[in-house]
């Protein structure tokens, strides 16, 4: 009987190295996915695309997206905030991230608390725009005509509670008129609609808008960030153009869910921190209209609690009733 239990603590003593070898395999070992909560083409998925493409390479492991639009972003992102806390899950998202709590009454996850920033990624400036059939000009022409005909004129946005939603609302809070909302699936396709006649306004990316002015097919009336957009110089503010308090920043970031290692985070942040100080992103960002935004994961957490409390103001200011 001794002998039978010194040879299974042998066994086990000979074991114990070999499975703390094999636990402390160093990460990435595997393939990484990234949800994406929007569909392809969108501001999110694009920057997804370019920054990921070369922290995979950086890495030595394949980065797979996974487009999971739907429901302003919330279902991508509750896949991510109920999976594995591994590093082999991570989510990229908009700043619809922290706008979502206040829109959806009864969402499966606490975006403050089951998942964590691990960087910002890029900032996306947005511009309004109208179709020239409408015969608006500047943004005070379409104050004007909002304003003489309460409800009479209706925007788009790439989805409720979404940044282009809560950006429309802030600019008219801030010009003092009604609007109808209507909500697409994406930026491609709130565009078509805008072009088409069939919507009236759309605050859009740059990036995405830009062609369709060379065309004529649209025209701008303001950007909504803090400062004028490098690629329209000719373009105002939406502050510029006489709406005090109407600006609003997007943003895009990584997010992983709260329970992964801190180790795993870090090396997450440094990683994409080094590709997004690379020559060869930073000049594909000022294609896309773009410009990168770093953080330390401990800096992103306290930048997305201040923006937690400011969507929550605005949607309440703007009366956006949770889903």
């Amino acid at each position: 009987m001794q002998l039978h239990t010194r040879r299974l603590l042998t066994t086990a003593l000979l074991a114990t190295p070999l499975l703390a070898l094999s636990q402390a395999a160093p990460w990435p070992s595997k393939p990484i996915k990234a949800i994406v909560p929007f569909a392809a083409g969108a501001a999110t998925d694009i920057v997804a695309r370019q920054v990921l493409e070369q922290v995979s390479r950086q890495l030595g492991q394949p980065i797979i997206i996974e487009n999971k639009p739907g429901a302003g972003g919330t279902i991508g992102t509750s896949v991510v905030a109920h999976s594995e806390p591994d590093g082999y899950t991570i989510l990229v998202q908009s700043n619809s991230y922290t706008v979502t709590p206040s829109t959806y009454r009864n969402l499966n996850y606490d975006a403050a608390k089951d998942m964590v920033g691990v960087i910002p990624l890029a900032s996306v400036p947005m511009v309004l725009v109208t179709s020239p059939t409408k015969n608006i000009h500047t943004l005070a022409d379409l104050v004007k005509a909002a304003r003489a005909k309460p409800n009479s004129v209706n925007f788009a946005s790439a989805g409720t509670g979404g940044a282009t939603h809560l950006g429309a609302e802030r600019l008219r809070i801030a010009g003092g008129f009604t609007s109808t909302h209507i909500a697409y699936k994406s930026s491609g396709e709130a565009l078509t609609e805008v072009i088409a006649g069939r919507v009236d306004y759309y605050l859009s990316p740059i990036g995405l808008a830009q062609q369709y002015f060379k065309a004529d097919k649209l025209v701008p009336l303001g950007v909504s960030s803090t400062k004028r957009a490098s690629s329209l110089p000719d373009v105002p503010t939406t502050v510029e153009a006489g709406l005090p308090n109407s600006s609003y920043d997007v943003w895009i970031g990584m997010f992983a869910p709260a329970k992964t290692p801190r180790a795993i985070i870090n090396r997450l942040n440094e990683e994409t921190a080094k590709a997004l100080r690379s020559p060869e992103l930073k000049e594909k960002f000022s294609t896309l209209v773009m410009d990168t935004m770093i953080m330390s994961p401990v800096e992103f957490d306290a930048f997305l609690k201040k923006d937690f409390e400011m969507n929550a103001e605005l949607v309440k200011a703007a009366g956006i009733e949770p889903n």
